[in-house]
């Protein structure tokens, strides 16, 4: 309750009220956030009843982290309806989440990271600052998505593009394990690396199907992959069945022949002298297995199951990793 005669108190009185100093009731004054209600004979400001849980109302949501401009948002909307409750304190709220989980992925990011350094030997320590001082924090997946844009066959249409790169481009992990760090690190300084010669080296696949055929080959594919990870999971060796028959009708259909004993045979051939990016599906599947538990099928894994099958199947020789 204000003590004054005319129902109005000073800026002293309401910032000993609100428990804020004079300095903050000003500043929100001279923002037009908190209006003076007059200004008294000497020139000091004069606020009324309402100024107190108008100021208390600030107070709360510069508490939560909102901007000045958000603030005046919120305060115009309630001028405006008579409550708090409206459209600019539900945007003003979901951005500072946003914000804040953005934030505290960074924040557990660091801290894995730190870990990493500790419980790295001496002799380790110089490389592993070198690997992980490259990672953005929060880590950002633009290299390896930069990478993989520049490996797959150009005019390739976008969705089958964009359908690609959420299955090849692992996330990382919200809470990594120090170890997880290191290998999304490692991801990250591989796609940065210079390529020997001019250009990422291109699967014979890719050659062959052309732009629109390497999308009927990696829808495929993603299915076969699917199917044979099921197998992996229930620690299966490599197999003829459908995964397998999947694999080899992706390729039939993107190069428009018939299945056949010796198309097997020649595509293990030529898949068996493609280049091979094992060390990249190597960190990949570190990056996505949880610490201790069973590695988790990647494009990468399952392509060689469904090869050593396919070899397995038409007395191919054995895949050699390079």
């Amino acid at each position: 309750m204000l003590t004054s005669y005319d129902g109005l108190c000073g800026i002293g009185e309401l910032a000993e009220r609100a428990g804020v100093t004079v300095k903050t009731v000003r500043f929100y004054s001279d923002r037009g956030l908190l209006p003076e209600d007059s200004r008294s004979a000497g020139g000091h400001r004069r606020y009324g009843p309402e100024a107190l849980g108008r100021l208390r109302l600030i107070r709360s949501l510069r508490a939560l982290g909102l901007s000045v401009p958000e603030v005046r948002r919120v305060l115009d909307e309630e001028d405006a309806a008579g409550e708090a409750e409206g459209g600019a304190l539900e945007d003003a709220v979901a951005g500072r989440l946003r914000e804040l989980g953005t934030e505290m992925r960074a924040l557990r990011w660091r801290e894995a990271a730190l870990r990493l350094v500790q419980e790295s030997a001496p002799e380790e320590r110089a490389d592993r600052l070198r690997v992980i001082g490259a990672v953005t924090v929060p880590p950002s997946t633009a290299p390896l998505v930069r990478f993989w844009r520049g490996w797959l066959p150009p005019r390739m249409p976008a969705r089958s593009v964009r359908a690609f790169l959420e299955v090849a481009v692992p996330q990382p992990p919200d809470d990594p394990a120090p170890a997880q760090v290191l290998a999304f690190a490692r991801l990250n300084a591989l796609t940065l690396a210079p390529c020997p010669g001019t250009a990422q080296p291109q699967p014979a696949a890719h050659r062959a199907a052309g732009a629109q055929g390497s999308a009927v080959l990696y829808a495929g594919l993603a299915e076969a992959y699917e199917l044979a990870g099921v197998h992996m999971r229930r620690g299966r060796q490599p197999r003829p069945g459908e995964a397998l028959d999947g694999f080899v009708d992706a390729y039939t259909s993107a190069y428009g022949v018939r299945d056949s004993p010796e198309f097997r045979r020649r595509l293990a051939g030529q898949l068996a002298a493609d280049p091979r990016l094992d060390h990249y599906w190597d960190l990949v599947a570190e990056v996505i297995t949880a610490p201790g538990g069973r590695p988790e099928p990647t494009p990468g894994s399952a392509h060689d199951w469904l090869l050593a099958a396919l070899f397995a199947q038409t007395e191919a020789p054995p895949l050699v990793a390079v």
